[in-house]
């Protein structure tokens, strides 16, 4: 007789087939890190800013979000070795950087308004 809880796999957020699709938590972080604050732009090329472990067990290490790490384990970011006004950054590998432009491509996703600076610095077509 088998048991089917048992066959049942783990409830968790779903991991998109397509590696070049993100979930929603991904998506709001792009949002976040990537607007338009104080009238400065961000650019895709500097990545996520993550800190640093200043104590504990990790110390000198980047703290990676459970988000960032589910991009960087999917091969959509990779974390630079350069320390950056006290943090780490985590960079667009280019097939992040293909994902980025098709997730501008979704007028929901990102609003096209406010992250024109992103469809000027990708190249698509809309600015």
């Amino acid at each position: 007789m088998v048991n089917r809880d048992m066959a049942k796999p783990p409830k968790s957020a779903p991991a998109p087939a397509d590696p070049g699709l993100f979930t929603a938590a991904e998506r709001n972080l792009i949002r976040w890190q990537l607007c338009v604050r104080f009238g400065q732009a961000p650019q895709a090329a500097d990545g996520i800013y993550l800190r640093i472990w200043r104590g504990g067990p990790q110390p000198g290490q980047p703290r990676v979000p459970k988000v960032v790490q589910g991009l960087v384990e999917r091969g959509l970011l990779h974390i630079g070795p350069e320390v950056v006004m006290g943090g780490r950054r985590a960079l667009f590998t280019p097939l992040g950087l293909d994902a980025l432009r098709r997730l501008l491509q979704d007028r929901r996703a990102l609003n096209p308004d406010q992250f024109a600076h992103l469809h000027e610095e990708l190249g698509t077509g809309r600015a």
